[in-house]
């Protein structure tokens, strides 16, 4: 190992803040050394001398001057977090106290860690692959249920553990395949094409299975990309404030309020919806507005999902006809609001406008992804925004997600790895067919092997890793 990752190093691992408890980490061959000259136990104890993971009480003191009562956690390589000897120094949780404790850390031999290097050690020290240590930074990250679940599904190696499954088939066909070729008066490759043809199909269908879970995975890490669209007044703002709970987006009678897109994150029953309020579309002559309608559009294109908010008690008209044109090929939800007063929009009429629009852009059904649902609310009186809540949720997960047996590719960098992998064995597939030689076959075998170990990091380079870690926060 490089030296710079031998040596010991120190972090602060909680938030710098006033509070309860503070916690300053040391990891490396000399933590327990580094350790002992500058603590003092009541019973004059070494920690040098003392049991792995045992906590001891005592203070911390610097040229004779205590600077804080604390708790000591012993750890010893290779049963720690980074597979070294490892202390944790809990201390009281006051900014300058854990920064003083820090501070005397490195006066005695430590060096201040590295972004993500507490990580980047238990990955060099083969604690976690990359995909666990990856999934380490997505936990602290996730901002709902299904993100914390999914992270801590990946923590516990189901990314690891299927992706060194299919590694180890290719591996073994691939050895065997160069063993022939070494060999081939004792072993005999004659029709081993349609055997290597089932395995590789049977390892195209579980990639391409790990690749349909990109788009939910990404859903469950990022949040829903959602855009709330609609005329002037048709309640797009009250809506938003319903969700949110609060008084977030001015309200008013004046049409053309909202002029720039307003952007706010919730948490809807475990899904993150990164939402979208957008200036209400119609043909203006006002330039401002104008600008935020354009954005509205754009918004529109890129969006995971639409509301689209009609007041349900005015008649539809050539501004509604242009927004259900730009949806009727988008996962949306049409909301007839403004329930509680006499409607003139009914579901039917709904219906029939986007029948129009689809024959109008010439929508084929299998272009027609996904069905557009209708709900009728009150953003006003906050009536029907329960059944909103579970509309959203089935639309994109079926109503619910399990994490027992389901992986979720939650990271792009996977979700490159597996298609270029899924590509190489197409490539094999297309040799075999071609009757090509089997040095043709191992040649693309060992091109997804190379790939699919980029994710656990076996075949990663230094830059790249480098690369990852350094997005992790301060003392992870």
């Amino acid at each position: 190992m490089n030296q710079k990752y031998s040596d010991t190093i120190a972090a602060i691992s909680t938030a710098v803040s006033s509070s309860g408890i503070g916690i300053v980490r040391m990891t490396g061959k000399e933590a327990f050394e580094i350790a002992d000259k500058i603590y003092v136990g009541k019973k004059e104890k070494h920690l040098g001398d003392q049991k792995s993971h045992t906590i001891h009480y005592g203070f911390i003191e610097d040229s004779g001057r205590t600077i804080d009562e604390v708790l000591v956690m012993l750890m010893r390589a290779p049963h720690s977090y980074t597979g070294e000897d490892t202390v944790e120094i809990n201390c009281h949780g006051g900014v300058y106290v854990v920064k003083k404790v820090l501070e005397i850390l490195i006066k005695y031999g430590a060096r201040p860690a590295e972004p993500g290097e507490f990580t980047k050690r238990a990955f060099l020290n083969g604690k976690l692959d990359l995909s666990q240590a990856e999934a380490v930074g997505d936990l602290i990250s996730s901002q709902n249920e299904y993100a914390r679940q999914s992270s801590v599904n990946q923590l516990k190696g189901s990314v690891k553990k299927e992706i060194n499954e299919i590694r180890k088939e290719i591996i073994y066909h691939t050895a065997f395949i160069e063993t022939a070729l070494d060999d081939p008066e004792h072993i005999n490759v004659d029709g081993y094409g349609e055997t290597l043809k089932e395995v590789v199909d049977h390892l195209l269908a579980k990639i391409k299975k790990l690749l349909s879970t990109c788009d939910n995975g990404r859903i469950i890490k990022e949040g829903i990309s959602t855009v709330i669209v609609g005329k002037p007044n048709a309640g797009k703002s009250s809506l938003l404030n319903a969700l949110l709970g609060e008084e977030r987006a001015i309200v008013t009678d004046i049409a053309g309020t909202t002029r720039d897109v307003l952007e706010e994150h919730i948490n809807l029953q475990g899904i993150s919806l990164n939402i979208m309020d957008t200036a209400g579309i119609r043909n203006t002559e006002d330039i401002i507005e104008r600008i935020g309608v354009d954005k509205a559009r754009d918004h529109i294109e890129k969006a995971d999902l639409i509301l689209y908010v009609i007041d349900a008690s005015c008649a539809l008209d050539e501004n509604d006809r242009e927004i259900f044109e730009m949806i009727c090929n988008k996962r949306s939800i049409i909301l007839l609001n403004k329930s509680d007063l006499k409607t003139i929009v009914k579901r039917k009429d709904v219906i029939d406008e986007l029948e129009l629009a689809k024959n109008k852009i010439i929508i084929y059904e299998n272009e027609f992804n996904y069905a557009i649902r209708i709900a009728e609310i009150s953003a006003k009186n906050e009536s029907g925004i329960k059944e909103l809540e579970e509309i959203v949720k089935e639309m994109f997960f079926g109503g619910e997600i399990s994490f027992n047996d389901e992986i979720y590719i939650t990271n792009v960098r996977h979700k490159a790895a597996l298609k270029s992998a899924y590509e190489s064995l197409c490539k094999v597939n297309e040799s075999i067919e071609m009757n090509m030689p089997e040095d043709f076959y191992s040649i693309d075998l060992m091109d997804a092997y190379e790939s699919l170990g980029n994710i656990t990091g076996e075949t990663i380079g230094e830059d790249l890793v480098n690369e990852i870690f350094s997005k992790f926060c301060m003392g992870k």
